[in-house]
């Protein structure tokens, strides 16, 4: 039985739209979905609800199949070299889940899909996920449901946002998504946009994606697959 293959990309804001499309377009050409990794503020005093150019790029990407995927609220109050939602409290993880949800619904782009800023998570985030209503949390080393509380373990492979972005690293991006390809495995494939205007990143993303579909992986999104007679409202 063959893999799956899930490219997300994160860091999308005015600056890094135009290589996201770009980036997106070689995606498409290769029939590949993505997985939109989305912040309602990011750092240099940036707020998604003031950039309309953006909204609607991610709103046409979703209606197009591209799955949107809350990426934390608010990158510039973090501490520096600590994930938005690594360390806290549930109290304080439920306030910013909120004020990111009701940004996202504002926009509509509200989504049931979670993947925290530096992909590590709190257990005070994981109790307050359920309760905020979100249903998939995309964590390091696996995708969880939520709802029935089972994991698929599968590590993400990124570039920027949290991993190194060297030559090195890029290199062994490309092996371990050939490994893992190989056996079948999921592939996940993680770009930050901020990377993706630089020639080597990019590529090693790209040589990526080519070997787990050269080795039959089946590219998917993320997402939350409701139980029957549920209603999925991801």
């Amino acid at each position: 039985m063959a893999g799956q293959l899930i490219v997300s990309v994160s860091g999308i804001r005015d600056r890094t739209l135009a290589d996201a499309v770009a980036f997106r377009a070689e995606l498409e050409r290769r029939r590949v979905p993505a997985s939109l990794l989305v912040a309602p503020r990011l750092k240099g005093g940036y707020r998604l609800d003031a950039d309309p150019g953006t909204v609607d790029w991610l709103t046409q990407r979703r209606a197009d199949g591209d799955a949107v995927v809350l990426h934390g609220y608010d990158e510039a109050a973090t501490k520096k070299r600590r994930g938005e939602f690594a360390t806290l409290p549930a109290h304080e993880a439920n306030l910013r889940l909120m004020g990111a949800d009701r940004v996202l619904e504002h926009l509509g782009l509200r989504t049931r899909l979670f993947a925290a800023p530096g992909w590590t998570v709190s257990q005070g985030t994981v109790t307050v996920l359920p309760r905020n209503g979100f249903r998939l949390l995309v964590g390091i080393g696996g995708i969880t449901d939520l709802v029935r509380q089972t994991t698929l373990r599968a590590r993400v492979l990124g570039i920027g946002g949290g991993f190194r972005a060297e030559t090195w690293w890029c290199r062994t991006l490309v092996l371990s998504a050939d490994r893992t390809a190989r056996r079948s495995g999921t592939v996940r494939i993680a770009v930050a946009a901020g990377q993706l205007a630089q020639s080597g990143p990019r590529q090693a993303a790209l040589d990526a994606i080519d070997l787990a579909l050269m080795h039959g992986c089946t590219p998917a999104v993320y997402r939350w697959a409701p139980m029957p007679a549920m209603t999925d409202a991801a």
